[in-house]
């Protein structure tokens, strides 16, 4: 506890002066998944604090510095489709906070969907919600949860 109040009681301190680096992070992505471990025998595992990354903005979480330097190498390979919203949400148009626990790697790519239930019903077709998800997307990527709620 004492160690928090330094470090804190340090950082406001020094933050007006410059020696404290000022870095904006998000919240840590897919609620703090390690995106490596989806691909890796026991699937996945919630990061930490010591090993994380930042990419196009965005915190990820990692359970290793392997998997960090994995992801740092290769981002791409590891990036959850459609930024980690709900597959079978955006083959419908629309945008869903997507479950890390509800997931399915094909081709490769991780897939989220918003829960277990919803993920039932995107398997029955993977391949025709995928064509129809990659469809919606560059129309729906850039808007907002609430404005696509509303139509």
């Amino acid at each position: 506890m004492k160690s928090v109040f330094l470090f804190a009681l340090l950082t406001a301190g020094f933050a007006g002066s410059g020696v404290v680096a000022e870095e904006e992070y998000s919240l840590p992505a897919i609620q703090g998944y390690d995106l490596v471990s989806y691909h890796q025998a026991g699937g996945p595992v919630r990061g930490n604090g010591y090993y994380y990354a930042q990419y196009e903005g965005v915190l990820y979480l990692f359970a290793s510095e392997e998997n960090r330097n994995s992801f740092q190498a290769e981002p791409g390979k590891y990036l959850p489709a459609y930024n980690g919203y709900c597959a079978m949400g955006v083959a419908k148009g629309k945008k869903f906070i997507g479950d890390p626990l509800a997931y399915k790697i094909v081709d490769g790519r991780l897939y989220l969907n918003v829960n277990a239930k919803v993920q039932e019903y995107w398997l029955k077709d993977v391949s025709g919600n995928i064509a129809d998800a990659n469809d919606f997307w560059p129309d729906i990527m850039d808007r907002s949860i609430a404005d696509l709620l509303a139509e």
